[in-house]
């Protein structure tokens, strides 16, 4: 099971997010702040869940957490200030939305922009070492997902409902075919010249 805190006395939350590899859509994130006591069996790196898994376990997140933000950044932000800049700032946006604010965050991966002052650690696979980080995992994910899910009424032929954006086959092929839409990022190579179709 994963550790329930880094510091037993501050208010810690847990950040991370989803969607930085795709090809179309927002960036999202997600911070959690869980009692000290919180424990899941279950709970983990978001990509190591299953899709129900996961929607079984946003309720519990939501329902548990002291303090929970999910935030997005859009693809014109992206395109302006490039990926890395725009995951910082949805991470940003989530923590400054949360109800308590914490003393320490514990950040996923090797590098994050600080906030307000707010002491925080990355932690490297850190959605698989934290229950506040796979929780922030879990809440980005699920999010991104139902917002690309909604596009995907728009933009059907595209497929969004099943690669969410990323850079699958199916997906490089629809560019290909239709073009990019608005919800593209401009800024990634949508077409690598290394791909080659059959049709």
């Amino acid at each position: 099971m994963l550790k329930s805190y880094f510091h037993k006395r501050l208010v810690e939350a847990g950040c991370d997010e989803a969607g930085r590899g795709c090809l179309s859509g927002p960036v999202f994130a997600a911070a959690v702040i869980f009692p000290k006591n919180f424990k899941n069996k279950l709970l983990n790196d978001s990509k190591q869940l299953s899709d129900s898994r996961r929607k079984e376990l946003r309720p519990i997140i939501e329902n548990e957490a002291i303090a929970y933000a999910v935030a997005m950044v859009g693809v014109a932000e992206i395109d302006s200030i490039n990926i890395l800049n725009a995951s910082f700032l949805a991470m940003h946006k989530a923590i400054g939305l949360l109800k308590v604010m914490p003393q320490l965050l514990l950040i996923d991966g090797n590098r994050f922009a600080p906030y307000n002052n707010i002491p925080h650690k990355c932690i490297i696979k850190g959605d698989g070492k934290y229950l506040s980080i796979a929780a922030a995992s879990v809440l980005a994910k699920t999010y991104r997902d139902d917002y690309m899910d909604e596009l995907h009424e728009k933009f059907p032929e595209y497929h969004w409902h099943e690669n969410k954006g990323y850079g699958t086959l199916k997906h490089r092929m629809a560019i290909e075919q239709f073009g990019p839409t608005e919800h593209h990022r401009k800024s990634f190579r949508l077409l690598p010249d290394q791909l080659k179709f059959s049709f």
